[in-house]
């Protein structure tokens, strides 16, 4: 017989390190180490400084750039897969890089010890961070064992515990089951009082994305706000933000593209760029633009070219080309692509007409990853790198359904991040 106390009288047992994943300790250690260490420390040894205003602006620029930094980093890692490690010294590297600037431009006189002080006991306070909440345990999750649930299962970084009776086990911090399926009443019972004992309750599928960074291909699915259309106001500024952005760098990108151009030209015989009819926004159909990385055998053919899947050491690549594409340099010319409104800094890559033909033939719902427009890099690309055969196809498109089900500033930013590390360490190119 179901107990209705079963978790009411459950108290989930402390997580160690969970003291550390608290929003306020974080701020509040930043805080401590970039603003108050330092400038007591300064004060300390030299009290004539507290009479300078150069003193108080440092003050304000460490605080701003530590705060900026805990929100921007908080923000970065809330989404699957990310170690937070790896985004500590580019966050807070960014936000202490925009206060000099900003006191720059504003002529401000300021302390640069007291900033670049506060810039690395920032850095060390949220590495010590990390490493503290890397100490906690494997998350414990209780599963009722109905529906959809399996598909859990191969997730190994999860203690997953499957249930035989609606008891909620000591151990466990969440509930998963799937809200689809019909469940028995002493079931549906326990889910709700688990629920008012202040237990997690989730929907399976939204734990399988957020720990995979991936959509299940079932059948289309609405995004977190409920409808099938992503935010039309982000889709409008994302759109003035690219060709923002790709008009600063254009002075840059022209001069460099120009040298690359005499390189390839000069490295085998060909066309400079490769071209190649592709489908977009809305399902529209243009042309997109890279440097040639093949020999002129496998890329004379417009509409043919580079159909056939890129293997490791593909003989086809030039040695100018596989350069290229360890960086993603061939990308380069894309930027007229921007410019035009065709494409996006970050977004799902755009497939060749024919390929994505192809895919409308085989999945019904795909012609919806056109809801947003097509990107230089994406989150596929970030988490995937190349694809290689048909399974790794079936996987992209499960994470372009997860980036535009998620379709926000945030996100965006975060490829960003991974993008810069991609391009320094040649992930995932062929």
């Amino acid at each position: 017989m179901y107990d209705a106390g079963a978790c009411s009288r459950t108290r989930k047992t402390p997580i160690p390190g969970g003291l550390w994943q608290r929003g306020s300790v974080q701020l509040g250690g930043g805080l401590l180490f970039a603003v108050v260490l330092p400038s007591s420390t300064a004060a300390a040894i030299e009290p004539l400084l507290l009479q300078l205003d150069l003193f108080a602006t440092s003050i304000l620029g460490n605080f701003a750039a530590a705060w900026l930094g805990f929100w921007l980093f908080r923000n970065l890692i809330a989404f699957p897969g990310i170690r937070a490690s790896y985004y500590v010294l580019p966050v807070f590297a960014s936000t202490f890089v925009a206060v000099f600037v900003v006191l720059f431009m504003l002529r401000l006189h300021y302390s640069r010890p007291l900033l670049i002080t506060g810039f690395g006991l920032s850095v060390a306070w949220y590495y010590l961070v990390y490493f503290m909440i890397q100490r906690q345990q494997q998350l414990s999750i209780a599963v009722v064992p109905m529906g959809g649930v399996d598909s859990l299962y191969p997730i190994d970084s999860i203690d997953w515990t499957r249930l035989n009776r609606p008891e909620f086990p000591r151990h466990c911090t969440t509930l998963v089951a799937d809200f689809d399926y019909d469940l028995p009443p002493e079931w549906e019972r326990f889910l709700a009082e688990c629920a008012l004992a202040g237990i997690s309750v989730v929907h399976y599928k939204q734990l399988r994305q957020s720990l995979t960074g991936q959509v299940q291909m079932e059948r289309l699915s609405e995004n977190a706000f409920g409808s099938l259309i992503p935010n039309p106001t982000y889709l409008t500024a994302k759109q003035i933000l690219d060709g923002v952005v790709a008009l600063a760098l254009l002075p840059l990108a022209l001069p460099t593209m120009l040298v690359i151009a005499l390189a390839v030209k000069a490295d085998s015989p060909g066309p400079i760029f490769f071209r190649q009819r592709r489908v977009g926004y809305r399902g529209r159909i243009f042309t997109v633009w890279k440097f040639r990385t093949m020999y002129l055998a496998d890329t004379d053919s417009v509409g043919q070219q580079q159909i056939a899947i890129t293997t490791p050491n593909d003989p086809r690549i030039t040695r100018l080309g596989r350069h290229l594409r360890r960086q993603r340099i061939d990308e380069l010319p894309q930027i007229f692509n921007i410019l035009r409104g065709e494409m996006s800094w970050i977004g799902p890559r755009p497939e060749a007409e024919a390929l994505s033909q192809w895919y409308e033939r085989e999945i019904p719902f795909y012609r919806y990853r056109h809801i947003v427009r097509p990107g230089v890099s994406g989150w596929a690309q970030v988490n995937q790198g190349h694809v290689t055969g048909i399974d790794d196809v079936m996987r992209k498109l499960s994470y372009d359904f997860f980036y535009i089900s998620r379709f926000t500033f945030w996100l965006d930013m975060l490829i960003v991040v991974r993008t810069i590390k991609t391009i320094l360490t040649g992930f995932g190119s062929r």
